[in-house]
């Protein structure tokens, strides 16, 4: 009897632990599964701003500098930057449009592009127009800062960047202003473009 009761009571323990252990393993497998589906309802939540849209921005913003710098064009570079923003637009809308997520990322963009108009239309009503270069890399500085939420860090660096541009714009000669949109929408966005279409094709390869 006495041997009998130690075999069942070693038999318990032994139980118990297995017990134990399959609750651990499966307290583990559901975190697991919680956590993968955090990250796959992340990512889908999330929008990968494609370089071509980048560089398709920055490609434009050159040609409108090149375009305004002509001694005869200078007069009229208001109007070749406000053509050359809506081709941008369409061009860059035309690539985002392909993903999915594209909602948050304009609603977080769009209240500075329409500042931005905004001001515009009222400097250039007040015939201020040396202010409008650095108002406008200002604001699209701080559209891609709150855009950048639906993005990531990257888009958030060039933001800053473009609030940096826009602020130095602001307390330059105006003889600047023309080459400073050009350092911005050009420069800055053939940059961010370059480099996240590298960083893409590497995850590829």
């Amino acid at each position: 009897m006495a041997d009998g009761r130690s075999v069942a009571g070693v038999g318990k323990p032994r139980k118990n632990a297995m017990q134990s252990a399959n609750t651990v393993q499966l307290d583990s497998h559901a975190a697991a599964t919680l956590r993968y589906i955090r990250a796959s309802m992340e990512s889908a939540a999330s929008l990968a701003v494609p370089g071509s849209t980048g560089i398709a921005s920055g490609v434009i913003g050159l040609l409108a500098t090149i375009v305004s710098l002509i001694p005869a064009m200078r007069p009229h570079w208001l109007i070749v930057w406000l053509l050359a923003a809506v081709v941008a637009a369409v061009a860059g809308g035309a690539l985002l449009f392909r993903q999915a997520p594209v909602r948050r990322f304009a609603i977080a963009l769009l209240p500075s592009l329409f500042a931005g108009a905004v001001m515009t239309a009222v400097l250039w009503s007040s015939d201020n127009l040396r202010a409008i270069p650095g108002m406008w890399l200002l604001l699209y500085g701080c559209g891609l800062i709150a855009a950048s939420t639906t993005t990531g860090r990257s888009l958030g660096i060039l933001g800053g960047t473009f609030v940096a541009t826009g602020l130095l714009a602001l307390v330059l000669p105006e003889s600047l202003q023309i080459p400073l949109l050009g350092v911005g929408f050009g420069g800055l966005h053939l940059v961010f473009g370059y480099l996240t279409y590298r960083a893409g094709h590497g995850s590829e390869t």
